[in-house]
């Protein structure tokens, strides 16, 4: 009896290379997150494989933290690795179910037992995403439940590893804190990763991407000034990656309609309706120095 096994083949027919595949098309840069993420991927490919052939294993744990500042492509990858793992059947579902302190933690005694448990069991076959898990920690506040909220977690992560998997997201000082408050937690997170923040350039391709998506690009000169942009805006407050530079070309789009509108008497080519100019970003606050528009919003929120 032929008992070898082609892992190329196991690779493509799991559909696990077409999702890797998505995450390189999806998100520009990040190559150590990706490369990690691929590494997991061999990892359960070959210990689902030695499962076939009856091979004595543990299932791997699959816990896992990503840390880094806002933007930097955690909730993405989040969704990938919940793919994947479904694919590879150690997730009967695949989906990501995102809560933050608020939907886990009660304000009042029996109220976070309840909460928590509902989340854990709407995440059942999937994946819970846990976005600023250092805020269910706060230190020398007796009459915070979060601490409740984490043993929850603790006893149903170990006890559930078929069930659902955790990840735990934030900023990475806050996240470390997190963990030396509670190495119970750490150490039953098998995968730390940190995501870096996306360099000028990267962020220009990420400028380019979303126009083309909506069909718009910059002229010439307009590249040139955005280049700029991008150099001022991430040394001011509440930088968040690729969500400030979305935030930013939604704001510059409103401009450039506005400026195509004042000339609503005259005939506009599609190159018009496409373009974006220079003096569309030139408005911006950022070359005063200010932050603008929905950035100031909610500067706590930790989008990935």
């Amino acid at each position: 009896m032929d008992s070898s096994i082609n892992l190329s083949a196991e690779y493509v027919d799991s559909g696990v290379a077409d999702v890797l595949k998505q995450l390189d098309l999806e998100l520009i840069g990040l190559n150590p997150v990706k490369t990690r993420i691929k590494e997991i991927a061999a990892l359960l490919l070959v210990e689902r494989v030695r499962q076939n052939l009856d091979l004595a294993t543990t299932k791997p744990v699959l816990h896992m933290s990503f840390t880094g500042r806002p933007g930097t492509g955690k909730t993405t990858v989040a969704q990938k690795i919940s793919e994947i793992l479904y694919r590879l059947g150690y997730l009967r579902k695949g989906h990501v179910v995102t809560v933050t302190r608020d939907d886990l933690v009660g304000q009042y005694v029996g109220h976070t037992a309840p909460k928590t448990k509902e989340m854990i069991k709407r995440a059942q076959g999937g994946v819970l995403f846990i976005d600023e898990a250092y805020y269910l920690y706060k230190s020398g506040n007796e009459r915070d439940y979060g601490a409740e909220a984490i043993e929850i977690l603790l006893q149903d992560m170990e006890g559930q590893r078929d069930g659902f998997l955790v990840i735990f997201a934030g900023y990475k000082d806050q996240m470390e804190t997190f963990y030396r408050s509670n190495p119970g937690l750490y150490s039953r997170v098998a995968h730390h990763i940190d995501f870096p923040d996306y360099t000028n350039q990267e962020l220009m391709e990420i400028a380019n991407l979303f126009l083309t998506e909506q069909n718009y690009s910059f002229s010439k000169e307009a590249s040139i000034v955005f280049e700029d942009y991008i150099d001022l805006r991430r040394n001011l407050p509440f930088f968040a990656n690729a969500r400030s530079i979305r935030n930013a070309l939604d704001r510059i789009r409103l401009r450039q309609a506005n400026r195509l509108f004042s000339r609503k008497d005259e005939n506009l080519s599609r190159e018009d309706l496409m373009t974006i100019e220079a003096s569309d970003i030139k408005a911006s606050r950022v070359f005063k120095g200010e932050i603008e528009g929905h950035d100031l919003a909610d500067p706590k929120r930790n989008d990935s």
